[in-house]
């Protein structure tokens, strides 16, 4: 029995729980010793004023968001389903983190890693940390260390799939689904609507953002001494006259190429970018270039 005399206390401590726990943020500690603050959020784009015309492009979908309010510049088909190749992978990337794996594992390079990924500069039998498989998947688009990463977070692929496809439930991504985790599938389809809110919840993990606005990257091969591979960042628009502060392309034949990036002007303005569906590697840069400096001039 609760004497009188300590009975206020009680209730003060039970105010002080309460008080906490609905006001809690929830940390995940790193192995780079950080807090990463793991804080909800929902995003709205408003599309009321957006322009359809007045701009001539080669795609099939585009979309020029004000980053800072919602505000919906441009829009070209954005509820259209296409396939997002590569862009795939951030949504992966976010996966691995929500786990939070230390980033000092190591993971071995497979042959089954190797399959449909000639062009990879990480050799079969190549063991890298996730921190460095990150680099590789979200700056090169690897495809190995995509797989890599999948096995390391979730066991097998189809588990990982698993995960990936209820992230994107979880951040209200009702017109995007994966069947596997480097892009590569034809199946792996979003809108431009949606992959500019990847984007956007992507852009919230500091880690993503910081690998995806770099320019280069030395990737260390743990089991071979003093051997590094050189990465350098896909998205070609780390070479404007604008800041990138996130992004990622992509590249398979349904999809043609694509990039969702997000930019900063000398102003500190910031446009959220996507084209999907452009016919041409440079060609998707000129087109998002072209998109960047006629929304800046509109924000």
């Amino acid at each position: 029995m609760i004497r009188r005399s300590t009975f206020p206390k009680v209730l003060l401590l039970l105010a002080v729980f309460v008080f906490f726990s609905v006001s809690t943020v929830h940390f995940v500690e790193t192995s780079d010793d950080r807090l990463l603050a793991s804080v909800e959020k929902t995003y709205h784009f408003d599309f009321d004023n957006a322009a359809t015309r007045g701009l001539r492009l080669n795609l099939k979908s585009a979309l020029v968001i004000n980053y800072d309010n919602g505000q919906v510049l441009y829009a070209r088909h954005p509820e259209k389903k296409r396939p997002i190749a590569s862009i795939t992978k951030l949504v992966m990337a976010m996966v691995v983190l929500d786990e939070g794996i230390s980033l000092d594992t190591t993971e071995i390079i497979t042959k089954e890693d190797a399959r449909r990924s000639s062009r990879s500069r990480l050799r079969v039998g190549y063991e890298i940390t996730v921190r460095d498989l990150l680099h590789a998947a979200l700056m090169n688009s690897d495809n190995r260390a995509a797989r890599a990463l999948a096995r390391v977070t979730s066991g097998t692929i189809e588990a990982f799939v698993t995960q990936m496809n209820k992230k994107a439930r979880k951040l209200g991504l009702k017109e995007t689904i994966f069947y596997e985790p480097t892009g590569l599938d034809s199946r792996d389809v979003s809108t431009a609507h949606e992959v500019a809110k990847i984007l956007h919840y992507a852009y919230d993990y500091d880690l993503i953002a910081k690998i995806t606005s770099e320019k280069t990257y030395r990737v260390k091969v743990q089991n071979k001494k003093n051997k590094y591979v050189q990465m350098a960042n896909t998205n070609m628009m780390v070479h404007s006259r604008y800041k990138v502060l996130s992004g990622k392309t992509g590249f398979i034949r349904a999809a043609d190429h694509c990039l969702a990036t997000l930019l900063q002007n000398k102003k500190g303005e910031r446009l959220t970018v996507v084209v999907l569906g452009v016919p041409g590697d440079r060609l998707r840069f000129r087109e998002a270039r072209k998109l960047a400096d006629w929304g800046f001039g509109r924000v």
